[in-house]
């Protein structure tokens, strides 16, 4: 029995496979879990349709994608945060803080759970280098430039 498969399926193929599998297999388990249906002519030709538009929009999603790593990659990020006397930061940087920092100096939105910094953490002052996963296989890389952020004036001495 033909099948197109819903969803990856260990050891039988991958969301929108057609296989061929025994009748038994197909109507006791893959149907009722919902992880098939049935290739019949006219599941043939709507799943047809299906992968022609899904193409035609992940086309666009790509094309959008190497247009936000052409703008991204190789920029500068200045982050100002507090530094004890060691050049040992109070806290650290994360993701939030770059994801902000790219809005505020670029303005360019990007979901802070795509950032990965190379390396453990921010702790210190310094360089660091920062992957932004855009889409799939399309990624971006970020200068990252932790410094000190400037004290505020101190206030006259009360007389």
């Amino acid at each position: 029995m033909q099948i197109i498969l819903k969803q990856d399926v260990v050891n039988l193929g991958y969301k929108d496979d057609i296989v061929t599998v025994k009748d038994g297999y197909a109507n006791n388990y893959l149907l009722p879990q919902g992880m098939a249906i049935m290739a019949t002519p006219a599941n043939k030709k709507m799943h047809e349709e299906t992968l022609r538009q899904r193409a035609f929009k992940e086309e666009k999603i790509r094309k959008d994608a190497e247009t936000l790593k052409a703008a991204l990659d190789g920029k500068n990020v200045r982050l100002a945060t507090k530094v004890g006397e060691n050049g040992q930061l109070f806290g650290s940087i994360n993701n939030i803080q770059i994801a902000d920092a790219l809005k505020a100096q670029y303005n360019y939105d990007v979901d802070r759970k795509k950032i990965v910094v190379d390396g453990s953490k921010i702790k210190e002052v310094g360089t660091y280098n920062a992957v932004v996963n855009i889409y799939r296989d399309i990624k971006a890389t970020l200068n990252l430039e932790v410094v000190n952020e400037e004290a505020p004036a101190e206030a006259a001495p009360e007389a």
